[in-house]
Order: structure tokens, then sequence, then C-alpha cells
């Protein structure tokens, strides 16, 4: 998946929904069908068993928070999770929209879940950079998998990428700053040419924070060839990620700005420089400046030019002519053709 990627102009683009569906299955099953639309190549969700991933005391935890979906911390994350039974409906959507079904495993149980139901991508959360042995159980299923490293020190991201070289699984590494949402001051997009060349082998990209879109056609120029983005239906719903997603209008804007990157270094046709709509429309033709008579030879002094609704000679080809001799009379203001000189 990701070696095949052409890296000058080949892009994978990751709606994250997360829980931004609000544990709804047909808001879930929206999500797919409208960003798949808007132009993602992935759609990637969550997946937890918060009974396995917390400890009892952090499950029971008081939770009063705006964005609490429930008394407990625990009670919150269950009423954002997707039953285990819908993720054959959303594996099916995605096929049905031609995109690919990603999700994140928290833990051993959710990774076991997703690999059983056939997810496409697996992505490991920049919580869990460092935590080879988890990493190594994600590696073993040699499904390709995409590495958030934001808060990893070096070392820790060193390690985590050889464990999936040593199960020889697809990985691609994305540059990401773990501050939600991530002020344009902070995205410290210099990293990614930076991990281009400590890690040639892998495809960089960016798991992006940011509110807006200019970080996608930023990060392309950096070297990026995989974009994470949060996505939401709506800025305004209850939950702490909507806030910092894109609806899909932005994110369709994010998705063409990048593509428009892709585009904008082809070097134009000579043979079509000069013959734009603008030229032939207020291009000038040389003229007499002055009286040129007949034998004459032609200087610079005795040019200029004007727009005419028929094309002569444009001016740009001035220097073609000096030098040449008139071989007739030629009128102030007259258009000078080739057939006139000599």
């Amino acid at each position: 998946m990701f070696k095949e990627l052409n890296p000058e102009k080949d892009t994978i683009i990751i709606a994250e929904v997360g829980q931004n569906h609000q544990g709804d299955l047909e808001t879930a099953k929206d999500y797919i069908k409208i960003f798949a639309h808007e132009g993602a190549d992935v759609i990637k969700f969550q997946t937890r068993d918060n009974k396995y991933l917390f400890s009892k005391d952090a499950y029971e935890k008081k939770y009063d928070n705006p964005n609490s979906f429930g008394e407990s911390y625990g009670e919150h994350r269950e009423s954002l999770e997707l039953k285990n039974e819908w993720l054959d409906i959303l594996r099916d959507e995605c096929s049905k929209y031609n995109v690919k079904f990603m999700s994140t495993p928290f833990d051993e149980p959710s990774l076991d879940l997703l690999v059983e139901k056939g997810v496409e991508i697996l992505k490991v959360a920049s919580f869990d950079v460092g935590n080879t042995p988890f990493l190594e159980r994600i590696a073993s299923k040699n499904i390709p998998t995409v590495l958030s490293i934001g808060g990893g020190q070096a070392h820790q991201i060193e390690t985590s990428i050889r464990v999936f070289e040593e199960f020889n699984t697809e990985l691609a590494v994305l540059h990401c700053v773990s501050e939600y949402p991530c002020e344009f001051n902070r995205l410290g997009l210099e990293n990614i040419k930076k991990l281009k060349n400590i890690y040639p082998h892998h495809t960089i990209g960016l798991s992006d924070h940011f509110n807006g879109i200019l970080s996608g056609p930023v990060a392309f120029l950096e070297g990026a060839r995989v974009f994470e983005k949060h996505v939401t239906l709506n800025r305004a719903w209850k939950g702490s990620d909507h806030s910092f997603a894109l609806e899909p209008s932005g994110f369709k804007k994010f998705v063409r700005d990048i593509n428009r990157v892709k585009s904008m270094f082809q070097e134009k046709s000579k043979d079509e420089l000069g013959k734009e709509p603008v030229f032939q429309k207020l291009g000038k033709s040389i003229i007499a400046y002055k009286h040129i008579k007949k034998g004459e030879t032609i200087t610079r002094d005795k040019l200029s030019g004007k727009i005419f609704k028929d094309k002569f000679i444009p001016v740009r080809e001035a220097e073609t002519l000096i030098g040449k001799i008139a071989l007739k009379d030629i009128e102030i203001n007259e258009p000078i053709s080739t057939s006139d000189l000599r």
C-alpha cells in the first residue's frame, strides 16, 4: 500500500472520525458516505475495550466536564464506542464507497477484534510510541500500519519503527504534535523533512490537529504523502474533538489544495508560451515608429508596437528584425510583415 505510492505525486488522505460519531451507527455511516464523497481515501475510527484499557479506579473516576457523555469517565467512553457488531457494517460501508476501513486499537482485545473484522489499515496512537510489547503484537499481524509520533523522543520513535521492520510490516510514519487543537506556530512541519532523511525506506506523513487547511499543502511540500485529518459533521457538537476538526466543506478544500500542489510545479510547454488568450487579444504587433524608406536598415529607434484586430509580428520578436533591410517604404504606424524585409 504505502510502498506503491509514487513519491512525486501520490497521496493517501485519511478522514479521522475517531469518536465524533457520538456512538451512533447511522452517524458513523454518514461519515463514511460524506467524507468518501469529499475525497478521503481512508475512513478511520477508534476501537477500545474500556474495561480492559482502564483500571477500575480510572474507569469509575467522576468526569465532570462540559463534553462528558456520562457521570464517570468509563461511562463517558462507553457512550462513544461503536458496538463490536457494527464494525462489519462499517467495513462493508467503506467498501461500498471505495475507501479503506481503518481503526486505532488502543488495547490487545481491540486489536484482535479489528483483525477478525477485516480492518485494512491499523493505526498506532501517539500514546503507544515506545510501547514495544503492544507494537510487536500489532506488527505481527502484517497489516499496513500508520504510526503517529506525537510526544515521542527520538530513541522511542526509533525502537518503535524497528519493531515493524523486524516483521517487514508496511509502515507510514506521521509527524504529529499532540496538542488539541494545535496552533499554527506549533505545527513544527520542518520535522517531516528530517523524518524523510532518517527513515528513507518508510512513507512519511502528517497527523494533523490544526483547525485549518494550510497545513496539508505545506506538509506536502515538506515531503508528507500520508495525511490524517480530524473530521466532523458539525463543529458545534458536544465533544472535545469537534471544535478543531474539519467539516465536509473544509475537508474537501483540504484535499483539493493538497492535490493542487502536485500540479503547481509542472513547467508550461514552450510551444504554448505567447499563445495565451490574453496575448491573442491584447498582444502588440510591431509597427513603424517613424517613416522607414525602402533600402533602410531596421534599427530599434524605428520600431514600436500597437494592438490590431489581426496579429502581425509580435513585439517580443523585435530583435529578430534589427539589421534587416526594408524592401519597401513603410509608413508610420503601419504594421511590419516579414515579407517587407530581407
